[in-house]
């Protein structure tokens, strides 16, 4: 049986395989500019077979996931099934007063990152278009979340609505790469990095204080690499974080995937 894995973000597509109840690598693209052959050729392929899957977690919007079902259907792929939040589900219960209104993305991981640690209580961080922080405690209670700006959108946001900063910040980023930077274009990136881990490292103090004890922390998302070096607490990086939680969903289980 085939499982295909699949992760659709704001911005980039991430998928993986189960095969043998062990979840493969992940691989993903920008797929901004996407269309039905894109996804049936680069991603679906063919040669299915009955009793297989494939499970999605969508944050793209209605548009990307009827172009995701034509794309299936027109490589004879089973019908994408596709995640939804729900107040339960995977052993992990939400908080928020409209269950439905949580990001999939962000529950999917929750439920990849309360699988990695065994039932420890978890912060499950992702870093990509936004930054989202969410807690779990020890019994699997979703305990809600945070979003703020990834840093190339509080880049883009300076850029679009401060003329003054704009005319400044012509020349690219160059000088010294620390928070004190030389030139303005530079001290917007170097602003924006700090500003997300400074806000993902105080919202894991917060976590601490909030489930009486310190949280396994999960790192994931495409945006990583921009703002871990910056952190300062002890933390777990799972680049196919969402993808775990779908396995598990999914009933797959990924073998070899515990953290302690």
């Amino acid at each position: 049986m085939k499982l295909l894995l699949v992760d659709i973000g704001n911005s980039r597509v991430k998928w993986a395989w189960v095969r043998d109840g062990r979840l493969g690598r992940q691989r993903a693209a920008a797929n901004a500019q996407w269309q039905v052959h894109d996804y049936a050729r680069r991603l679906i392929g063919g040669n299915w077979r009955p009793g297989s899957r494939i499970v999605v977690s969508s944050v793209a919007g209605a548009d990307v996931d009827r172009i995701f079902v034509r794309a299936a259907r027109a490589v004879s792929a089973p019908s994408p099934e596709f995640f939804a939040s729900r107040r339960t589900v995977a052993g992990v219960k939400t908080a928020y007063l409209e269950p439905w209104r949580l990001g999939v993305d962000r529950l999917a991981g929750a439920i990849g990152a309360r699988h990695l640690a065994r039932g420890r209580p978890v912060c499950l961080v992702n870093v990509g278009t936004a930054i989202t922080i969410d807690v779990v405690d020890q019994g699997g209670r979703h305990r809600g979340g945070a979003i703020i700006p990834g840093p190339p959108m509080m880049v883009a946001s300076l850029l679009r609505d401060t003329s003054g900063i704009r005319r400044r910040a012509q020349g690219g980023a160059r000088g010294v790469q620390t928070l004190f930077a030389r030139t303005t274009r530079t001290a917007i990136a170097q602003g924006s990095r700090y500003a997300a881990a400074a806000v993902i490292d105080r919202a894991i103090l917060e976590a601490r204080r909030v489930l009486g004890r310190r949280p396994a922390v999960f790192l994931t998302g495409g945006g990583l690499p921009a703002v871990k070096p910056l952190l300062r607490v002890a933390s777990v990086t799972v680049p196919d974080l969402v993808l775990v939680g779908l396995a598990v969903w999914a009933g797959q289980s990924p073998l070899g995937r515990r953290v302690n």
